[in-house]
């Protein structure tokens, strides 16, 4: 690991062969988290590549646990809508309410997600304080997303071997430098989805992900990252435009930038979009599902559904996605399927 961390330093990326190594070592228990930080900050700072990217979550998803899906499930599109988080915003579970209004228009949505690590509210954290268990076994996941078409993938159950990375990851947050694992939480879904819409923190980061998703075999993807002032969204954006890079099955991915003049948006400012945690993120979802609350934060909800909605095929473009979801929330669908999935339905 030492070697690797020299060859990082002197700027010279990572070949698959090596990055298989590495990733051996930092899972390893006998390896110092001080050697573990040392190289995973040599490595941020080096800047990761798509070819990197792409080998580490490989590598990571050899060591994951895999929920035992059947086959019809399997066959059917499974849409993830999961940020990497790190834009420090602070606003409530916007693309975890989108997950659920995905999953109430007749998608199955796989949320892959943990407890909060950057802001107040994880996506665990909202959806346990919704009602939604979070903990289910694999078999248990799996069997609530072939009969709810809506499943939670807690993270730590999935990617038991990650304990072995947190010191060296406290490490590196104490010399104020994020890690390649800031980036490869959505790349580690464990149900493996085929249309997925990702947020990133930095704009640059969406030409690179996306090459990296459609690498993992993902069919249909977008990955985003919304202007907020001078201020950067891990979702798609309702105060400012929206950058781009999605791609269909094997084509090329595409870049663009969404306009907000497009869409029918309410005026706003951040401070609309504020959240909690996770118990005041609940209530704000509740009523969002419920169609009582028709502020700033239903255009986001509804933006951003639109692209999942769009991206599962539900949609044939993110406006007629946009409407769609407003279907799912004025007919009780959404409602309903928190109700279901609470065991109140």
């Amino acid at each position: 690991m030492n070697d690797l961390t020299q060859q990082l330093a002197a700027g010279t990326p990572l070949t698959a062969g090596q990055v298989n190594t590495a990733v051996d070592q930092l899972l390893a228990a006998g390896v110092p988290d001080l050697a573990k930080a040392d190289f995973l900050c040599a490595l941020a700072r080096k800047g990761e590549t798509v070819g990197e990217i792409t080998a580490f979550a490989i590598a990571l998803r050899a060591h994951a646990i895999v929920p035992p899906l059947d086959a019809a499930t399997r066959a059917g599109e499974i849409l993830d809508v999961c940020g990497t988080g790190g834009d420090r915003l602070n606003t409530f579970n916007i693309s975890t309410t989108v997950a659920l209004v995905c999953a109430a228009a007749g998608v199955a949505v796989a949320k892959h997600g943990n407890r909060a690590v950057t802001s107040k509210s994880g996506s665990a954290d909202v959806l346990e304080a919704l009602g939604i268990r979070v903990d289910l076994p694999p078999e248990g996941a799996a069997q609530s997303l072939r009969e709810h078409g809506f499943a939670f993938f807690f993270a730590p159950h999935y990617h038991p071997t990650f304990r072995q990375i947190k010191g060296a990851r406290q490490l590196c947050a104490a010399r104020g430098q994020r890690t390649i694992f800031n980036l490869l939480g959505p790349l580690l879904n464990p149900a493996r989805p085929s249309a997925q819409l990702m947020g990133v923190p930095r704009p640059e980061w969406c030409a690179t992900m996306a090459p990296v998703l459609q690498a993992l075999g993902v069919r249909r993807a977008m990955v985003v990252c919304g202007r907020v002032g001078e201020a950067w969204l891990d979702e798609l954006s309702t105060l400012g435009d929206t950058e781009i890079a999605e791609f269909y099955q094997d084509h090329g991915f595409s870049t663009a930038t969404l306009a907000r003049e497009h869409y029918p948006l309410q005026p706003a400012t951040l401070k609309d979009l504020a959240g909690g945690d996770g118990t005041q993120n609940a209530g704000i979802i509740r009523q969002l599902l419920a169609n009582r609350d028709h502020s700033p934060r239903r255009d986001a909800v509804l933006l951003n559904a639109g692209a999942g909605l769009f991206l599962a095929g539900r949609a044939r473009s993110i406006l007629e996605g946009w409407e769609l979801a407003a279907e799912v929330l004025a007919d009780g669908r959404a409602e309903a399927k928190l109700r279901a999935l609470t065991g109140r339905g």
